[in-house]
């Protein structure tokens, strides 16, 4: 937590509202400059002027999530549990002083709820050799398989059996496109692993059947239930 407050800077090491200025005065000073651009200069420095009070907030909340955005980098190539900690720690200081931003406090909290959902995923990557990180590698590697099934299946959108038995399908397709598996490989799985992974792709499609059948007929799918509730013994 820095004690002076600065607006963002450039690479420069100008603020930026100091930076647009000096480029647009620069603009207007050359020779054959536009009225039109001399014109863009004095809006450009009335409102920096009149926004001159928001700039603080800013540069507080840009500082904290360039500062969240460092450590998860982790540029010294740390261990998962220190990354972990790290980031943790820095989650509770912009808690504590979440109203140094003030009229950004909100969107601060707001920053910290989204970072907390995600957290239980953000760390494998520096625990798993070649996972990749935690940027738009993984982004880039779901719409990858989009595109494969799209030219694999004829479909102009996402397979809705993705979400359902996604959990199987993208690991493997992306094994399989790494390397073919060979009858080795099969017979080295873990078949318990392999049946708790069934069940639950099993139970996932039961639920997609359950809501299909309400969609079709909902009055005799509530009347079916009201008859199971009704039973006084359980069906066979």
């Amino acid at each position: 937590m820095g004690a002076t407050i600065r607006p963002p800077t450039a690479s420069s090491g100008m603020a930026i509202p100091e930076l647009a200025v000096v480029i647009i005065a620069t603009g207007v000073h050359t020779r054959g400059a536009s009225p039109a651009l001399g014109r863009l200069a004095d809006l450009i420095g009335r409102g920096l002027d009149q926004t001159a009070a928001l700039w603080p907030d800013i540069a507080w909340s840009y500082r904290q999530v360039h500062q969240a955005a460092h450590i998860l980098k982790n540029e010294a190539g740390e261990a998962a549990s220190s990354v972990r900690r790290r980031f943790d720690g820095w989650l509770g200081a912009m808690a504590r002083h979440r109203d140094r931003a003030g009229d950004l406090s909100g969107a601060v909290d707001h920053f910290r709820r989204v970072a907390s959902s995600y957290r239980p995923g953000l760390f494998h990557c520096y625990a798993v050799p070649g996972l990749p990180r935690t940027n738009n590698d993984l982004e880039h590697e779901f719409g990858s398989q989009r595109y494969h099934e799209r030219r694999a299946s004829g479909r102009k959108t996402a397979s809705p059996g993705t979400v359902a038995r996604g959990e199987a399908r993208l690991p493997a397709a992306i094994a399989t496109r790494l390397r073919r598996p060979s009858g080795a490989d099969l017979g080295r799985a873990d078949r318990m692993q392999w049946r708790r992974l069934r069940h639950r792709l099993d139970r996932r499609r039961y639920s997609g059947v359950m809501r299909r059948r309400f969609r079709q007929d909902p009055a005799a799918y509530l009347a079916d239930l009201e008859r199971k509730a009704c039973q006084q013994t359980l069906p066979p």
